[in-house]
């Protein structure tokens, strides 16, 4: 019995992939169009990645941690005393600032020689970094927060520019996700 079969092609001559369709190619360019489109509106609405810039925050956040910005929270619930956000920093709001919510509307708010009164008892320190520095009470109006940097003697916050607005909060820090040997949950 003879063989008549026809001798295969070389591999290196044989076409491994099918030039893609016209129909192909714009369902992936639909696609990649929805999925960078998704992306843009988690970002905007949803969730914010943020880089730490500088030290006033120390020892809680440092120079460079990457965070993970809840921007939705603040929609539902209510602003916590103690929550670390990300702001619109009131004098530029194009600059982000990342500091600790210490007193909320209707709080009255005073420091002595460092130490941080609301409401007329001694706050938590949130393992602040304290300075000296003495503020006569206020009383925080509606839809306004005082907020402290955790490093006190370099913090650039309401001692400084005031009050913030309700509407310059961004979002609530959740995480710090690098460097990765001190990631955490807030």
């Amino acid at each position: 019995m003879e063989s008549h079969a026809q001798p295969h092609a070389p591999r290196a001559t044989r076409r491994w992939w099918r030039r893609p369709s016209r129909r192909t190619s714009i369902r992936f360019a639909i696609d990649a169009l929805l999925g960078a489109a998704l992306m843009v509106s988690i970002h905007l609405f949803v969730i914010q990645v943020s880089i730490v810039r500088g030290n006033s925050m120390e020892p809680a956040l440092h120079d460079g941690d990457r965070l993970v910005v809840d921007r939705v929270t603040y929609n539902f619930g209510d602003v916590g005393r103690g929550d670390v956000v990300v702001l619109r920093y009131p004098r530029n709001p194009d600059v982000d600032f990342v500091k600790r919510i210490v007193a909320l509307p209707g709080d009255r708010v005073a420091m002595l020689d460092g130490a941080l009164y609301v409401n007329g008892l001694q706050a938590a320190d949130y393992g602040c970094i304290r300075d000296h520095e003495t503020l006569p009470e206020l009383v925080v109006p509606p839809q306004q927060f005082f907020v402290l940097g955790d490093n006190r003697p370099i913090s650039c916050d309401s001692r400084e520019f005031g009050l913030v607005p309700e509407h310059l909060l961004k979002g609530r820090v959740r995480a710090r996700f690098w460097p990765l040997q001190t990631a955490a949950m807030f």
